[in-house]
């Protein structure tokens, strides 16, 4: 992805967001010489990879297969692995009009997915072989806002503004907004994006940026490479 696109994306999508009365924290906003001016402090953001998060999955047709996100919060992994202490994290996401979330699954971290606001967001569903991967003819059971749905191997569930659905590491999941763009939550155990996603097909997490103009804000995938 051009560095100028993605700029468009982050500043089309803030006002999408705001459109909905969600307040970005501060943070958000700083520029990347504010960032770097401040590194000792926001240690913990850049850790956590909190932040801005434009992806095409590496395949370089956003439009058709991408997602925007940003990490609000995010807990520590050693305190996942005791077992106490801050085990959550917390996004906000929009999937466009059609634009594919592709299938993929987590080995570690189950995840509330909520409908914010917008269109319809469709989830297409399957279940797991003994080891976790993915297989076509398994099926599963799922909770919508707490409520039982069993589902059938590549059951599309829909979710109006408002209504959720509770996935664990094993279901299988692709998203996608329906008849529009679509504001979406998610609520999680501690989020890894470098090593907890477990995508069907061989792609990427991060998108391929040609730094074609400079940043307006980092991404979180930048951190390492730009801070």
């Amino acid at each position: 992805m051009k560095r100028s696109e993605i700029n468009d994306i982050l500043l089309r999508g803030d006002e999408f967001i705001r459109s909905f009365g969600y307040v970005m924290p501060p943070f958000a906003y700083w520029s990347p010489d504010e960032m770097r001016a401040r590194k000792t402090d926001i240690q913990p953001l850049i850790d956590g990879m909190f932040g801005w998060d434009i992806t095409d999955y590496g395949a370089g047709k956003f439009d058709e297969m991408g997602l925007f996100l940003f990490t609000t919060r995010n807990g520590r992994q050693e305190d996942l692995k005791r077992g106490g202490g801050m085990c959550y994290a917390e996004k906000i996401m929009i999937s466009r009009k059609d634009q594919l979330s592709p299938m993929h699954s987590h080995w570690l971290k189950a995840e509330d997915i909520i409908n914010r606001g917008g269109a319809t967001l469709a989830i297409q569903l399957y279940g797991s072989a003994e080891d976790g991967a993915f297989d076509e003819t398994a099926g599963g059971t799922v909770y919508c806002d707490g409520i039982r749905r069993d589902f059938a191997p590549g059951e599309v569930l829909k979710f109006a503004p408002g209504e959720s659905v509770t996935l664990m590491p094993g279901d299988w999941h692709a998203f996608w907004g329906e008849g529009g763009d679509v504001l979406i939550g998610e609520v999680s155990t501690v989020n890894d994006d470098n090593t907890d996603n477990w995508f069907r097909e061989p792609i990427g997490r991060f998108a391929d940026i040609d730094e074609d103009v400079d940043p307006v804000h980092l991404l979180a995938s930048d951190y390492a490479r730009l801070l």
